[in-house]
């Protein structure tokens, strides 16, 4: 599909979702889009090549990245910003640039495997996603980039088992939530020299609150950032310079350079708290989605994704399913895309008969049946659900009296019920789910009635803390006496910045909780807070 092609199925996808609505004409939703995104006019002759020699500065300022691994393919990522706080990373305008790309079995590319050109367009920023298969599963890789004088620095990949290998063991992180104004990416250094098979990034990747010119928290004292980012991302083209910020980040750069990622993104990577088509700020649907398409554009453009999850319009398949082997099937969700609007006004409220509405949903009713159905195929020994907001009920006191988080499962119970009961259903024995969101670290029982605790325990829950956000954060958070008795199945509770590792074996899960001690100054030390265990087909979290 040509970029042009690209531009005109987002233009007729914002008309359809609009004019189902009756909120534009069809023309009216093409000029908001094109205004919104920056698409150039239909028609427009084909972009010029740029040779890749008249480039004098490096273009591989924001790094590489891989995602998505299968058994036989890797996905590769790179940018061309010579300058990337400028519009088009300060590339000329209309442009196509040819990349070279190179994959090989040891790092210093003596055992080449692979080799290839991708297009680099400026109609998606020149971004190249290059998806190589044919290769060995479970296995390392090394791969780079060329264009002209210039090679990329070297990524680390690595496929994932065969269907149906018996693989003994996998080690996952879990990622989430990284404020670039609240404090460094120190976790992602630690993160960068972990033995991963992958990593999870939960949502939150960037923040759309503006970024003033010291850059917030990280203390600046030889530059300052440009006043392009002291201002709220609404805009394709703020989309993509937030995301050169992020991605201007040694620490983060690092990090996807040592592992392949598969990533799913939350509120902030569009706006904060956003259900479906309804904004946070009662914007009208016509306009939200509009800034919307502008969003999930930038974050597939910026993301190791494939082809399948490239966007039209407001609209992007995110949720997917990966395998590795026997051992683990992984079922990434989306659960902002689809999900009612939050009950009683979002914020932590009583629950009542608004929030418990069997009609409501946190995924949509298609993914819904996607998810089950997938349990009900899978015949791995854990099904582990990547996902955003925490699953398990969190009561804010003890007592009757408590409130609930409107903006996670316990504003959606009879969302939360039904999936649950499809894993039951499904003969799910090892239950494990992923959440990110609250920036602190969580281990939880998933219970089958969490207003009984005697009730059978399902599951598990790990819930990873953020690389930076709420700053650095504290060991136990003043509310943790609260939540702790309020919530006997929460098994543990910190409030330091980090990330979450997760080993996964035949006979045991094992999640470590990494944290340090601060973010609003650089390179603090890592330590392991906590680890826990929990025993293949008895579900439930003890201390290792």
């Amino acid at each position: 599909m040509t970029p042009a092609q690209t531009h005109a199925d987002e233009i007729r996808a914002v008309a359809r979702h609009l004019g189902r609505r009756r909120f534009l004409t069809t023309t009216g939703a093409a000029a908001a889009l094109a205004f919104a995104v920056n698409l150039p006019a239909a028609g427009t002759a084909a972009a010029a090549e740029l040779d890749g020699r008249r480039i004098s500065e490096d273009p591989f300022t924001l790094g590489v990245a891989s995602g998505d691994p299968m058994p036989g393919s890797v996905l590769l990522w790179t940018k061309l910003a010579p300058r990337p706080y400028e519009t088009g990373g300060g590339l000329p305008a209309g442009t196509r640039v040819t990349v070279r790309w190179e994959l090989a079995r040891d790092e210093r590319f003596t055992k080449g495997v692979r080799r290839g050109t991708a297009p680099a367009h400026a109609e998606f920023d020149h971004t190249v996603h290059v998806e190589v298969d044919g290769l060995a599963p479970g296995r390392d890789w090394f791969y780079r980039f060329r264009v002209g004088a210039w090679t990329s620095p070297v990524g680390r990949t690595r496929t994932a088992p065969a269907p149906g290998a018996h693989n003994a063991r996998l080690k996952l992180a879990a990622v989430s939530c990284q404020a670039y104004h609240d404090g460094y990416f120190t976790a992602y250094r630690h993160l960068a020299d972990e033995d991963l098979d992958v990593v999870f990034h939960l949502g939150d990747y960037l923040y759309e609150y503006a970024v003033n010119a010291t850059g917030g928290a990280r203390a600046y004292t030889d530059r300052r950032l440009p006043d392009v980012f002291d201002r709220e991302t609404v805009t394709l083209e703020d989309y993509r310079l937030r995301y050169a910020l992020y991605k201007s980040d040694p620490d983060l750069r690092a990090a996807h350079a040592a592992h392949p990622f598969a990533v799913t993104w939350d509120d902030h990577e569009t706006e904060n708290n956003y259900a479906g088509d309804t904004s946070e700020d009662g914007i009208p649907p016509e306009e939200f989605l509009i800034r919307r398409a502008a969003a999930y554009r930038a974050y597939w453009e910026n993301q190791p994704l494939r082809r399948p999850q490239r966007p039209t319009g407001p609209d992007m398949r995110l949720y997917r399913r990966l395998r590795f082997g026997r051992l683990a099937q992984f079922d990434i969700l989306d659960t902002r895309q689809y999900r009612s609007d939050q009950a009683y006004g979002d914020g932590w409220q009583t629950p009542g008969p608004e929030s418990e509405d069997p009609a409501r949903t946190l995924t949509g009713a298609e993914q819904e049946r996607w998810l089950i159905d997938g349990w009900k195929a899978s015949r791995a020994r854990w099904n582990v659900v990547p996902q955003q907001v925490v699953l398990s009920e969190r009561r804010n006191v003890p007592g009757s009296a408590f409130k609930l988080s409107m903006d996670s499962w316990d504003g959606y119970p009879a969302s939360r019920q039904r999936i649950l009961a499809g894993a039951e259903a499904a003969g799910v024995a090892n239950l494990m789910v992923l959440a990110g969101d609250v920036h602190v670290s969580y281990a939880l029982d998933i219970k089958d009635d969490f207003r009984d605790p005697a009730s059978r325990t399902v599951g598990t829950e790990i819930v990873a803390t953020s690389i930076s956000s709420g700053k650095n954060g504290s060991e136990r958070p003043s509310n943790h006496a609260n939540l702790t008795r309020a919530n006997p199945h929460l098994r543990f509770y910190n409030g330091r910045r980090g990330y979450t590792t997760v080993t996964l074996g035949e006979s045991e899960a094992r999640a470590d909780f990494r944290t340090v001690s601060a973010v609003t100054t650089p390179g603090a030390p890592v330590v392991t807070a906590a680890s826990f265990v929990t025993e293949a087909g008895r579900p439930g979290l003890h201390p290792a």
